[in-house]
């Protein structure tokens, strides 16, 4: 409950001294659709602060260890130009948003059937990130269905649970856009 209140006091304090940076524009996101392009992120005009805010508060949502690199996701999404929930989605489908792994894998992605070890979160982060842009986006795989057929065979479901938890993110960035927007 502290971390929460302290999370919101954060956002609140940058959000008087930042409102143009954290505004961006009053257009409300389209939906996550999975059909949509995972290539970037739908609304670019989404601070990359704002996002960090969104990954955190969905991640502590769910007891994740992954809320330590929340900055890395952001770095990542932006290095390779992917939708920046695109990652803690995969984990949250793969490993719970890191809770089940194998054992000091690192590996919240079930990159590799899981059992591809990293020496910590940004590296599989970064790795997993990198091998998506490379392995299946530069591949023509531009929505999660086309994605999930390479990523998860012979998962016909895959796809739709990633984009559950995306557009549990988007729908996280959306209160925070009108939180933004009321002050």
């Amino acid at each position: 409950m502290r971390k929460k209140l302290i999370i919101i006091l954060i956002f609140f304090f940058v959000v008087f001294l930042f409102p143009k940076k954290i505004r961006g524009n009053n257009n409300k996101v389209a939906g996550s659709s999975a059909k949509i392009s995972v290539l970037k992120d739908n609304n670019r005009n989404i601070s990359n602060f704002t996002k960090k805010l969104v990954i955190k508060r969905i991640l502590y949502k769910y007891n994740s260890p992954l809320i330590e690199a929340a900055d890395s996701f952001i770095d990542v999404c932006t290095k390779y130009n992917l939708d920046c929930y695109l990652l803690p989605s995969i984990s949250g489908i793969e490993s719970t948003f890191g809770h089940f792994i194998y054992p000091n894998s690192y590996n919240p992605f079930g990159w590799g059937g899981g059992y591809i070890t990293f020496k910590d979160w940004s590296e599989g982060i970064e790795i997993v990130g990198k091998g998506l842009k490379k392995n299946y986006l530069d591949k023509g795989a531009v929505d999660l269905y086309q994605i999930g057929k390479i990523y998860a065979p012979p998962s016909t479901t895959w796809a739709y649970k990633v984009d559950f938890f995306r557009k549990e993110f988007y729908n996280e960035e959306s209160k925070i856009n009108e939180l933004a927007r009321i002050f």
